[in-house]
């Protein structure tokens, strides 16, 4: 089955500084080249280092004059996080674009972070939280866009507060579809508390539908060997462009929702085919498990205290 070109236009973005966490691979490398390509700075937090020079190497392949350079990041470990902010804080620079992209997805078994929190909690929600509170001044001052990516996985399910990290009885599924409802309901209050302090920050939401991106391939330190057999069935469907999208479009509803003028504050944005898995990005309906305001004060509230952070008070 042919496939019909989907792409978006990036505005010039020369004179920008913009963060992209989970750079070094997959769409995030997307993000990355594409946003250099624009001409902003981009600044790629790897936990490998290899890994990112490599990446920065295959993207100055195709766009001679970017402007990148790493910096040294783990999500899992809050200890990382605080030092990446105090780097970036000690350089001075205003971040005028933070995409919030990296993740982890369905570790076979129960995990923790360097900080005792489940896997996934602790590094799609908690690790970036942390990492907005450490960076807040700099976004601040860059009057910044803040693109969280989320997924169809935060359409359904909860957050369950009796046991935020599992313990009793885990479910790597619906461990990760809370790690994201709790990452999404934190981007919306961000914008919410930002319109309420005069920060100047706006923050919006994506999700990238489906693609053959490596959250679901091998990764021997989550404790999976091979591939799983869900990933293999995404790679056949994107292949034949079937329903789902291509690890190049899987980065447009971020690159859209982070740089479009025209993209609203406390939006969310995706494909927009069939069960927003596959298709061009637009701006989609709000997710129910993310339209309580409630819940993302007590998310919020709860992230300040398990993360040692106050956002609040930056």
């Amino acid at each position: 089955m042919s496939r019909t070109p989907i792409d978006i236009t990036i505005p010039d973005l020369t004179g920008k500084r913009a963060v992209v966490t989970g750079a070094s691979d997959g769409m995030g490398l997307v993000m990355a080249r594409r946003l250099a390509a624009a001409g902003a700075e981009v600044i790629i937090p790897v936990r490998n280092p290899a890994k990112g020079e490599a990446a920065i190497a295959k993207i100055k392949q195709s766009v001679p004059g970017a402007n990148l350079s790493l910096r040294s990041l783990e999500l899992s470990s809050l200890e990382s996080v605080a030092a990446l902010g105090d780097t970036l804080r000690a350089e001075g620079d205003p971040i005028h674009l933070l995409i919030n992209n990296a993740g982890v997805m369905t570790p076979p078994d129960h995990q923790r972070t360097a900080d005792g929190f489940e896997l996934q909690f602790g590094t799609n929600h908690l690790g970036h939280f942390a990492l907005v509170a450490h960076l807040l001044p700099l976004l601040r001052a860059g009057g910044a866009r803040v693109t969280s990516q989320v997924s169809v996985a935060a359409r359904s399910g909860v957050i369950n507060w009796d046991d935020l990290n599992w313990d009793r009885e885990y479910d790597g599924m619906r461990a990760y579809s809370q790690s994201k409802i709790a990452f999404g309901l934190f981007g919306l209050e961000l914008d919410r508390r930002s319109k309420a302090n005069g920060w100047g920050i706006t923050s919006n939401l994506s999700h990238p539908g489906v693609a053959p991106t490596n959250l679901l391939a091998a990764r021997p330190e989550l404790g999976r060997a091979q591939e799983t057999s869900g990933r293999r069935m995404i790679r056949f469907l994107s292949a034949r462009g079937i329903l789902l999208g291509t690890v190049e479009t899987a980065g447009l509803p971020a690159l859209m929702a982070a740089t479009d003028p025209q993209a609203k504050p406390g939006a969310l944005y995706s494909p927009s085919g069939f069960g927003n898995l596959g298709g061009r990005p637009a701006e989609q309906q709000m997710y129910s498990p993310l339209r309580s305001a409630d819940e993302a004060a007590r998310v919020w509230e709860v992230s300040e205290q398990l993360t040692r952070t106050a956002i609040s008070a930056a």
